[in-house]
Formats: C-alpha cells, sequence, structure tokens
C-alpha cells in the first residue's frame, strides 16, 4: 500500500476524486497551478502524485493538452491500492454485490482445488484458521481468523496464478466479512457452514467443497441484500 507521505496524499485524493466522479473520464485535470495550490504542495511532489496515478491506469499526460482521466474500461481495479480506495468511496452495496460476484465465480472451484491439491502444509495452515475461527470470542478474533481461513483456500489450490489473489483482496475482503458478522444473528453464524467447506477440503472431497462453499457464499449474498 502506498505510505502516506506527501505525494502518496496527494495521489490518494487525487484517485478518490476522479474514483468517486469529481473528475470524469475523458476530462482534463485542473492545470498544475491550480492543483499544487488546492493540494499545497510543490510541482515536483505533485508530478510524482500524478505519475503514480498514471501507474494505476487512471491518468494520461499529453504535451500541450494536459493530463486527462482515462475512460474507466482502462483503470487498473486490480491493484491493491486503487481496489482498496474505491472501496472507500464506491456506494457500499454495490461495492459489496460487485465483490461478492467475483467471490462466486472463483472460491467455490478454489475450494474444489483445494480439496484436490492441499499439501500437509498448506492444511495445516487452513486447519489452524477454522480452529481460530472456533475459538473466536469476539467479533475481530472471528474476521482474522476468517480472513486467514479465505485466503488459506487460495493458498491451498497449489495454482500460481490462483495465489495472488489473496493479497489483492485481502483489504476489502476483511472489511465485507466483518460488516457480514456485524449483520449476522451472532458474529460466528457461519461458523458450521465454513466448518462444511474445511470437512470437505480436508477429506479431498472435491465436489463437496464446492458445493460447501457455494452455499456459504450464498448466505453471504443474502445479509449484503438483506
Amino acid at each position: 500500500m502506498i505510505q502516506r507521505d506527501l505525494h502518496g496524499r496527494v495521489a490518494y485524493l487525487l484517485a478518490t476524486g476522479i474514483l468517486r466522479g469529481d473528475y470524469a473520464p475523458e476530462t482534463i485535470l485542473p492545470r498544475e497551478a491550480e492543483l499544487m495550490s488546492s493540494f499545497g504542495v510543490s510541482r515536483t511532489v505533485l508530478r510524482e502524485a500524478l505519475r503514480t496515478l498514471t501507474s494505476k491506469g487512471l491518468v494520461e499526460s499529453r504535451p500541450k493538452v494536459g493530463t486527462r482521466v482515462r475512460p474507466r474500461h482502462a483503470w487498473n481495479l486490480l491493484d491493491a491500492d486503487l481496489l482498496d480506495w474505491y472501496s472507500q468511496v464506491a456506494p457500499p452495496l454495490s461495492f459489496a454485490l460487485k465483490l461478492q460476484e467475483m467471490r462466486e465465480m472463483v472460491e467455490p472451484y478454489a475450494a474444489e482445488l483445494a480439496a484436490r491439491a492441499h499439501t500437509s502444509e498448506t492444511l495445516v495452515a487452513l486447519e489452524r484458521a477454522h480452529a481460530a475461527m472456533v475459538s473466536a470470542r469476539t467479533v475481530d478474533e472471528w474476521v482474522r481468523a476468517d480472513l486467514g481461513f479465505h485466503l488459506g483456500i487460495l493458498a491451498a489450490c497449489s495454482n500460481e496464478l490462483l495465489m495472488p489473489l489473496g493479497p489483492l483482496i485481502g483489504r476489502t475482503l476483511e472489511a465485507q466479512l466483518l460488516l457480514n458478522a456485524k449483520r449476522a444473528e451472532v458474529f460466528n453464524a457461519s461458523l458450521d457452514e465454513h466448518s462444511a467447506v474445511f470437512d470437505a477440503i480436508r477429506q479431498r472431497d472435491a465436489d463437496g467443497a464446492r458445493r460447501a462453499m457455494a452455499e456459504l457464499l450464498g448466505t453471504t449474498r443474502r445479509r449484503i441484500e438483506g
């Protein structure tokens, strides 16, 4: 995550402004002098911040034109910083459902893969996360364990293309898990459903793991929509 030093703070403020719609796609940002005055920073700091946003696909600079906000399809939302910032300014329900759609596409099949491909090492890590869920006594303990459980499943897939997804969505997933826990009757209301996923993975029941994860995510969707 970008540190909130001076250029990082300006990058964050500009990025969230773009993501929120303060600066519409295809429009030109205010001139450098105006931005420098608005943020109270030097030209060097501003340009460093703009380079950061360029690398994330939000803006592009053109000679004699200025810095243009790129169209939405060009934004690299599969960037950990950008995804986190977007989650802070997007309509909460809309963002939660988009993240949920992503989870529903990935996690049932990740659970299936984990059942087939887990090693003794990844199973131990998953077992520890599940045990932490069982012993959780507070919402915070539960959410940390729940996040570890879902990230552990991605790690247990033994698929190098899936494993980076965990660190990418970790911060936004943790926020969603916290919201779900608070909306449940009790914070650990879904423990049995998580246990069903874990048991199927441990027993190498690939179909069972996929079905159990789909059922768990179905409960999550109902809480979001409810």
